[in-house]
């Protein structure tokens, strides 16, 4: 498996910074080469060249088409983090969705 770059669309970064380091972990425990990050919105398009999945915090919901638009150049999708794993910081989970939308 190749590996996956995982970013995280974020505000102050403090939540998604802590489901980052969770994402880590679940990919480390399965031994899933990734890496995860998590940025603000104004870092977001410098590293479009190189993700392969951008996830936005529940609060980027209404700005996910715009994100989208940019994003199409570079075939990436771009999803909304489900509330429920948001909430949790479930980085099981995410890690998980992130896989699922990458193999289809």
């Amino acid at each position: 498996m190749k590996k996956i770059f995982i970013m995280l669309c974020c505000g102050a970064g403090i939540s998604s910074g802590m489901l980052a380091t969770r994402t880590r972990n679940a990919a480390k425990d399965k031994a899933i080469p990734v890496t995860v990050e998590a940025r603000s919105e104004s870092e977001v398009a410098e590293y479009f060249s190189v993700i392969d999945i951008l996830f936005l915090g529940p609060h980027y919901a209404s700005q996910q088409k715009e994100f989208q638009k940019h994003a199409d150049r570079y075939h990436i999708p771009v999803m909304v983090v489900p509330q429920e794993i948001y909430g949790r910081l479930d980085g099981k989970a995410l890690l998980e969705l992130a896989i699922k939308i990458l193999k289809n």
